[in-house]
């Protein structure tokens, strides 16, 4: 099977469900940015190698996983054929990752003052993800504000995600024995 189709050639992309739109249709940009984030995951997990603390490594799995069924999502408009049978992300993701946060924040000092992306290769490419992660949010938004209509917690989920991005970057600093990169106003 070849990988390309020459279908996009002239600037278009179908949905799930069958319509051709613009690549640069508010949808497209929306789950392309989610994408961004979901390989930005990938290159943190391969920095961070062996190395790597186990349980994080499997969340961070399991929300890439998460993320190319959120991608799938919207890419999918409601009142498709496509978008009767797809499953929706629910509610109860955004909560989930309210507990992960939780069980590594209580492993962490408490923050005392802004700190800057760094540390190791894995929580700068967590700091990194975070990043990518608001600006997946700010497209989703985009996409509803031009009319789509997106599953609320599409939006929560990005938004609690990237909290979750910010705790597990400190949280590999700290199991790598690497402090968090103070701000210090006016440098």
């Amino acid at each position: 099977m070849k990988i390309y189709t020459r279908t996009g050639d002239t600037g278009e992309t179908g949905l799930f469900g069958g319509d051709r739109v613009p690549k640069t249709h508010p949808r497209v940009e929306a789950y392309g940015d989610v994408d961004e984030l979901n390989s930005a995951i990938g290159l943190a997990l391969a920095l961070g190698g062996a190395d790597a603390p186990g349980d994080l490594v499997a969340g961070l799995r399991h929300i890439q996983d998460r993320l190319f069924d959120l991608g799938a999502d919207l890419a999918t408009p409601s009142g498709t054929a496509a978008g009767e049978w797809l499953k929706r992300v629910p509610p109860e993701w955004a909560t989930e990752l309210e507990g992960e946060i939780d069980a590594l924040s209580a492993t962490l000092a408490p923050l005392t003052a802004f700190i800057l992306p760094g540390g190791t290769p894995l929580a700068g490419a967590l700091h990194l993800s975070r990043t990518v992660c608001r600006r997946a949010e700010r497209r989703v938004l985009a996409a509803a504000d031009a009319g789509e209509v997106i599953g609320a917690p599409v939006i929560t989920y990005l938004n609690r995600l990237s909290d979750y991005l910010f705790v597990a970057a400190r949280y590999a600093n700290a199991r790598a024995g690497v402090g968090d990169v103070a701000w210090r106003p006016g440098g």
